[in-house]
């Protein structure tokens, strides 16, 4: 079994796990019937294959937890086979993948490698559009001392910052400027990722007034909708340059030395207006037609997989004559997207039922805050309940 770098990012049971393997037309026999299916491929979690509930409510299946029993009607014969849960310690495995199908054989991987690479090539083309800091008339440089970090952060700061020059990201920096450089964790993903504490410059910067779409409002365009695709730009900060007079303002400082951005970095104020608008701009044609933009995410829609291989196809072919990379994900700004509908992803709502219990009317209004968003989602959701 070979692994590539291109994942599809889900959600499974525990926590969300990256998979770069799907099996094609694998054959499943339950009883007398057989199915085919198209599974992903996960690290082990102990079960030998999941059947989801988009594969259950197209195979009719009815659960039934008093007698511990599914019934499935075929599609086909018309026969209901039943199938019953036994004790963990009587399961056995019953199904094994015979061919395994990389990510990047997908048509329209394949068919456009240079668009998804494993890694960006290096500092982006120059183009139209160009990050800039504008600054508040009157101010001064900023300079603050770097912030303290521990030793394996010092060896992970050494690590980012030689692969950073290498690729052409950053260079070495002797202007007035500079603001500290810290990590954040990498959700969902493990690690730290470099990132600079622009606070100070952001105080001084003139706001970007373009608008990000709201959340609700781009669901909204899905109505009709019957398959989808997500792609997302590959460190779609990085593939933006900043506009060479004002780089010096983006210096931040480090144990080591002072650097500068060359592409757009990880805490400017005006980084995700800016890449709201080129991104709007790249897709003009196709927005509320086919494709659905926040920032960096890409969904494409379509009511059928004829007209979806086609919208595919312009997508990337946009982000080819721009020279934007991309990857394949699957959730969509923290939901699940189908045929049936919108809906919110389950481990976003562990969110909300592992909330501490509010003791102050400022923590009663952020958990009002948070809980409320889930309404569009939940019949009757505001309706007084009886306990």
């Amino acid at each position: 079994m070979s692994k590539i770098k291109e994942n599809y990012h889900i959600t499974a049971p525990g926590s969300p796990i990256d998979t770069s393997l799907v099996v094609r037309q694998l054959k499943l026999s339950i009883g007398t019937e057989s199915y085919t299916l198209n599974p992903v491929v996960l690290p082990h979690q102990g079960i030998d294959i999941i059947l989801g509930m988009n594969w259950m409510t197209e195979n009719n299946a009815v659960l039934d937890i008093g007698s511990r029993t599914v019934q499935i009607r075929s599609n086909v014969s018309g026969k209901i086979v039943r199938v019953h849960m036994p004790n963990q310690k009587h399961i056995e495995p019953m199904v094994y993948a015979t061919e395994l199908t990389e990510i990047k054989k997908i048509p329209i991987v394949r068919d456009f490698p240079d668009v998804f690479p494993e890694e960006l090539p290096g500092l982006p083309p120059d183009r139209d559009v160009e990050f800039r800091i504008e600054l508040v008339p009157g101010t001064s440089p900023i300079s603050k001392r770097p912030y303290r970090m521990a030793p394996d952060e010092l060896k992970e700061l050494k690590t980012q910052l030689q692969e950073q020059l290498d690729k052409g990201f950053i260079r070495p920096n002797s202007s007035p400027w500079g603001c500290p450089a810290l990590f954040v964790e990498k959700k969902n993903q493990g690690g730290k990722r470099l990132c600079v504490d622009y606070r100070p410059l952001n105080a001084i910067t003139v706001k970007n007034k373009y608008p990000l779409p709201h959340i609700d409002i781009l669901f909204d365009q899905l109505a009709r909708a019957r398959v989808f695709s997500k792609i997302d730009l590959r460190s779609g900060y990085y593939q933006i340059k900043i506009r060479e007079e004002d780089v010096p303002e983006t210096a931040f400082s480090t144990r080591y030395s002072l650097y500068e951005y060359l592409v757009m970095s990880f805490g400017l104020t005006n980084a995700p207006a800016f890449f709201m608008y080129m991104m709007n701009s790249v897709f003009m044609n196709e927005l509320d037609k086919s494709v659905v933009v926040y920032i960096d995410d890409i969904l494409i829609y379509s009511k059928n997989e004829k007209e979806h291989g086609e919208h595919q196809r312009i997508v990337v072919t946009r982000l080819r004559e721009h020279k934007l990379y991309a990857k394949f994900k699957v959730s969509f700004l923290g939901h699940i997207l189908s045929e049936k509908g919108v809906a919110v992803d389950p481990s976003k709502v562990e969110d909300v039922l592992n909330w501490k219990q509010p003791e102050t009317v400022t923590e009663i209004r952020s958990f009002l805050g948070l809980a409320g968003y889930y309404r569009r989602f939940i019949k009757d959701f505001s309706k007084p309940r009886s306990l």
